[in-house]
C-alpha cells in the first residue's frame, strides 16, 4: 500500500492511503485484448500494482467495488478509444476519476488510442455519435452534459496519442518508459 503525505511546506498533514498505484479505464471491446492487456502486463512486470476491472459483474451502474478501486488508486490511466464514449460505464468511471483528481489530487493520464484528442475534446466523430445515442437512450440531459464536460476535461490534460504500433508488449514497455512511471516518480 502506498502512502502519500502532504509536503513539508503544508500546515495540515493530509495522508492518502492508496491501495493501487494505477487504475486502468478502457473500453473492453476496443483495447482489452491488445493495448490494455499488454500495458497491464508491462505494469505488473515493473511491480506496479494495477487495478483492472476484469472480474467485476457487468451492468449499467458502476458497482461500489469499482468506485472504491478508483478512489484508492494513485493514478488513473484513461485509454480513450473509438467506442469509449458509447459506454455509460466508461463515462461514469471517467466522471469519478476526474472527481478524485480534484478532491484527492490523483494523477490522470489520458491515452488517445487510435483517436485524435480533438475528437474527444469537442465530441466529434464517434464520440459525438455515441453521446447522441446515449442521450436518446437515457433521456437524461444533465448526465450527458456531465459526460461531455468530463470528456473535454480529460482531453485537455497532457497525455499520449498512440496507434496500433503499441499493440505489442515491447511497445507497452516503451510507453511506460516514456511516462517515466516507477515507484519513485509521480506522473
Amino acid at each position: 500500500m502506498a502512502i502519500q503525505g502532504a509536503s513539508s511546506s503544508s500546515f495540515s498533514p493530509i495522508f492518502h492511503w492508496w491501495t493501487n498505484d494505477v487504475f486502468l479505464s478502457f473500453r473492453g471491446e476496443d483495447t482489452r485484448q491488445n493495448f490494455t492487456a499488454h500495458l497491464y502486463d508491462a505494469l505488473l512486470r515493473k511491480n506496479i500494482n494495477t487495478y483492472i476491472d476484469d472480474k467485476l459483474p457487468r451492468g449499467e451502474k458502476i458497482s461500489p467495488a469499482l468506485l472504491k478501486a478508483i478512489e484508492s488508486s494513485k493514478i488513473s490511466i484513461v485509454i480513450l478509444s473509438k467506442n469509449y464514449a458509447s459506454s455509460a460505464w466508461c463515462l461514469d468511471e471517467l466522471t469519478k476519476i476526474l472527481e478524485c483528481k480534484k478532491r484527492k489530487q490523483q494523477k490522470v493520464l489520458p491515452v488517445f488510442y487510435n483517436v485524435n484528442p480533438t475528437e474527444v475534446r469537442h465530441q466529434r466523430e464517434n464520440f459525438g455519435k455515441a453521446l447522441t445515442k446515449l442521450k436518446d437512450r437515457f433521456k437524461h440531459e444533465m448526465k450527458v452534459q456531465r459526460w461531455k464536460v468530463a470528456l473535454t476535461e480529460v482531453a485537455n490534460l497532457s497525455g499520449f496519442t498512440l496507434g496500433d504500433k503499441y499493440f505489442t508488449s515491447t511497445h507497452s514497455y516503451a510507453f511506460i518508459y516514456k511516462t517515466r512511471f516507477d515507484h519513485n516518480t509521480s506522473l
